[in-house]
């Protein structure tokens, strides 16, 4: 931040901004000093600022052991000298003995409801209320407005209503509700009405015969609207009822039943003010007020966190439903500086520690209210790029003292693990069994996987063809090796075993065709982009048991080293020169997509066209395996840095294209002497500098180089 004002406490310089953000709002209702506060950050920081420092180091100093070894052995490699040099050196670790997990207070929405899951960048205030009120969606809108059903008379999708495909909607719906809580007799499409009475639902069929569910028990209570509330694979589905005709007209399900709340990847904060906003915002989640308005058309739209639903059980008893997924929240990673809080150098410090402290702090205004996110009294961190059991060792040790330095009850604080870097993957069980008592959650990645791994084995040899890395072994082992050691830790009804994100949202069909796949595997949440998807997405969940599944796989072994090879392209398979320029193109124009509007309008996560104009959503995940992805062929030759730049500037004008309708977008073409086009170049040319290939360092310095400029700018126009 420009000129920015600092308060010293004890030995660190605390950001004036920050300082009167946490004094003036935070502590509001909190009964905690804010001097106090920072004088515990700084003890925290005092004792772990070191300790992160040197974890970072053992991170660069694996990484020069292992680039040595691959330049003597790149043309006599053994797997078994690979895994055993990796033993020696502590990169891959002894498997632990076997343990369970023992986390207590874990709220339902964890540990015995499977359903999909929302991540939404926390500084955009409309998203985040979107993905916390999406606990319930309308299955009738989640069809009429995604392509599930074909659009056969070729009318824009949800433009207007179309009876045609409002009818072929509700035969969607009567079809999965046959398979899902199907009637005693008859079917959904035979429904005449229905009548609620205090403890069953009876059914009356065009037919005029009576019917009631085949598993009456499944009923568990009505609405205050008059609807009837249905239990299945805990989940609920709402029947909603024509007052008039007693018909069904919409079915509502219980959806994105968790939410994370990011700070990380899907984020472009990059100044003190920025950052301080972001920490406003989930203030204001925490406390229940968070609003926001806007326009849609000409309809003025004010939107705020939707209350509980009300409803009677069978029993005559009132009581409620959460309205709003239980939000999950996830920092930044260790390796991460935040100048809001410097030593006395001036030095910046470590983001994750500040991240922890605050949001933990903010949170606690959570603990206190009624109705509260979690019933349990927890506090969810989810914990992205941690390398191996001892940065997790670092973390619960940041947790513990941020709650003795605020007064919170042991394992308040609960742990999700990204197990998205290769040290983690490989060394998954030591990982966990370091957070036993606070883990309950562990999810794959494959875009920030695959590009450790790419940076990992940088100098092993040109890496296969960026789409066909997803064929490769280790992927595959990479997948189930973390539903299977989750199990051997005792996630099984106590913690989420998650699979990533469904990248294009325009695409629901595909989505519910290929994404019970996840569910299969054994995963109990998978990542969605969209509360429509998420609705669309936990049909899935209904039809399927997930925890029995579990049950089948608890005897799986998955064949841990396939998780060490490397996906090599075979010497004697190089690409010809037309599928070289076409991986290429592909990667510089998912790069150029993301990156100008990342450097140029501050959007950390969007629905960005690929090189066939299909949108998909992307975040900084997307840089990571595409960089070292053109960084490795230019390493081995398999391209050059001058037919790079060539392809960029090519990409550049295609992407421009793309953007041609959005009024705040700045071409790239035909200068190319932008920020955002040099930082995309960067992102390539200085990928293999890069600790484990990470982007955010170089992201940060344009974005801040470009909001320099403006600011400049405008003050010329003003003069």
């Amino acid at each position: 931040m420009l000129n920015a004002q600092y308060r010293i406490i004890r030995n660190l310089s605390i950001n004036q901004d920050l300082y009167q953000f946490i004094d003036q709002e935070v502590m509001l209702g909190l009964n905690i000093k804010t001097d106090d506060f920072f004088s515990s950050l700084a003890g925290i920081v005092d004792s772990m600022q070191n300790e992160n420092i040197q974890l970072l180091q053992i991170r660069d100093n694996l990484q020069k052991k292992i680039d040595q070894w691959h330049i003597k052995h790149q043309s006599s490699f053994d797997f078994a000298t690979y895994k055993q040099f990796l033993q020696e050196i502590g990169y891959l670790l002894p498997e632990p003995a076997d343990f369970s997990i023992q986390v207590d207070n874990v709220d339902d929405e964890i540990a015995i409801i499977a359903a999909p899951q929302l991540v939404v960048p926390i500084s955009s205030v409309r998203f985040a209320l979107n993905a916390i009120n999406a606990r319930w969606g309308s299955l009738y809108d989640a069809l009429y407005v995604s392509n599930v059903i074909a659009n056969k008379d070729k009318t824009a999708i949800g433009a207007s209503y179309n009876p045609v495909r409002a009818q072929s909607v509700v035969r969607w719906a009567n079809d999965f509700l046959d398979k899902t809580i199907p009637l005693a007799d008859g079917s959904y499409s035979q429904l005449k009405s229905i009548n609620i009475q205090l403890n069953k639902l009876e059914f009356t069929l065009l037919n005029e015969n009576h019917t009631q569910l085949n598993n009456t028990q499944a009923f568990v209570g009505t609405t205050e609207d008059g609807n009837a509330l249905i239990k299945n694979n805990n989940l609920h589905i709402e029947l909603v009822i024509d007052q008039n005709t007693n018909a069904i007209k919409d079915v509502v399900l219980e959806s994105a039943v968790t939410t994370i709340i990011d700070f990380e990847d899907s984020v472009a904060s990059v100044s003190s003010c920025e950052k301080i906003q972001d920490y406003r915002n989930f203030l204001a989640l925490m406390k229940r007020d968070l609003k926001v308005t806007f326009q849609k058309g000409t309809r003025t739209i004010n939107r705020g966190i939707n209350q509980n639903k009300s409803y009677t059980k069978i029993s005559g008893e009132s009581s409620t439903l959460s309205a709003t997924s239980l939000m999950l929240v996830r920092n930044v990673g260790h390796h991460m500086l935040t100048d809001l809080i410097k030593n006395s150098s001036g030095n910046e410090l470590g983001e994750g520690i500040l991240d922890a402290m605050i949001t933990t702090l903010i949170s606690m205004h959570d603990l206190e209210k009624s109705p509260a996110n979690s019933t349990m009294g927890s506090i969810y961190i989810v914990k992205p790029k941690m390398h191996g059991s001892e940065e997790v060792t670092f973390t619960v040790k940041l947790f513990s003292k941020i709650e003795k330095a605020l007064g919170l009850k042991k394992n308040t604080i609960k742990m999700g693990i990204m197990d998205e870097e290769r040290r983690t993957s490989i060394n998954l069980k030591a990982c966990i069994k370091a957070a036993k008592n606070r883990v309950i959650f562990i999810n794959t990645g494959f875009l920030d996987r695959t590009g450790d791994e790419i940076h990992t084995s940088m100098l092993a040899g040109a890496m296969v063809a960026k789409n066909d890395i997803k064929n490769q072994s280790w992927i595959q082992a990479y997948e189930f090796s973390n539903v299977d050691i989750g199990l051997q830790c005792g996630f099984h009804r106590q913690a989420q075993i998650g699979k990533g994100m469904w990248a294009q949202p325009d695409h629901m069909n595909e989505m519910l065709e290929q994404k019970m796949t996840h569910l299969k595997m054994g995963a109990n949440c998978a990542w969605v982009p969209s509360p429509t998807a998420a609705t669309l997405h936990v049909t899935h969940y209904h039809q399927f048991d997930i925890f029995k599944r579990q049950v089948e796989l608890m005897n799986d072994n998955i064949n841990q080293d396939d998780l060490l090879i490397i996906p090599l392209m075979n010497n004697h398979a190089k690409p010809t020169n037309n599928a070289i320029q076409k991986e290429l193109n592909n990667n510089a124009q998912s790069i150029l997509g993301y990156v100008v509007r990342w450097i140029n309008q501050g959007i950390g996560c969007s629905k960005v066209q690929d090189i066939n104009h299909i949108g998909l959503m992307e975040d900084r995940a997307t840089l990571r395996i595409s960089s070292q992805h053109i960084a490795n062929w230019i390493e081995h030759k398999i391209c050059s840095k001058a037919q790079v730049e060539k392809t960029f500037r090519a990409m550049a004008v295609v992407v421009d294209q793309q953007n041609k309708n959005d009024p705040d977008y700045v071409n790239m073409a035909p200068e190319y002497a932008g920020y955002a086009f040099q930082a995309a170049l960067t992102l390539v040319f200085k990928a293999k500098q890069q600790p484990n290939g990470y982007t955010e360092k170089i992201l940060k310095e344009y974005r801040q180089n470009y909001l320099a400029t403006s600011i400049v700018s405008l003050n010329h126009q003003a003069v």
